[in-house]
């Protein structure tokens, strides 16, 4: 625990998936919740989207933090400012589109929560 997902929309220019994976896995590690091996990530491309109804170009980048429940409403809002600037900081400020940035954790529901480590 935890699963970061990083959703982006392809039309971010300059954008490198994985330097903002080890930038957003950084920010995770440094803020302290978690040890390093419990952090996973994936990002994923999206080439069919909509933002609004203007044909003006826009994209976005979300990320999806899934943590077992039990973090304070405080923790939870430091993690998501952290990795938000995280993300910011992995965004070409040069894009031609405008680029909506945002983070959001939620909780799984700790008693159903199954995992198993293989070789590890």
């Amino acid at each position: 625990m935890p699963h970061l997902t990083l959703e982006y929309t392809r039309n971010l220019s300059n954008f490198n998936p994985t330097r903002a994976l080890a930038a957003l896995n950084a920010a995770m590690f440094d803020s302290g919740l978690f040890s390093e091996p419990d952090i996973k990530s994936r990002a994923i491309g999206l080439e069919t989207f909509l933002v609004g109804i203007s044909p003006s170009p826009r994209g976005f980048a979300h990320v999806r933090i899934a943590l077992l429940a039990g973090r304070s409403a405080e923790e939870r809002k430091e993690l998501a400012d952290a990795v938000l600037a995280a993300l910011i900081a992995a965004v070409d400020p040069q894009n031609r589109a405008e680029i909506q940035l945002s983070v959001e954790t939620v909780d799984l529901d700790r008693p159903s929560y199954a995992k198993a480590v293989l070789n590890g």
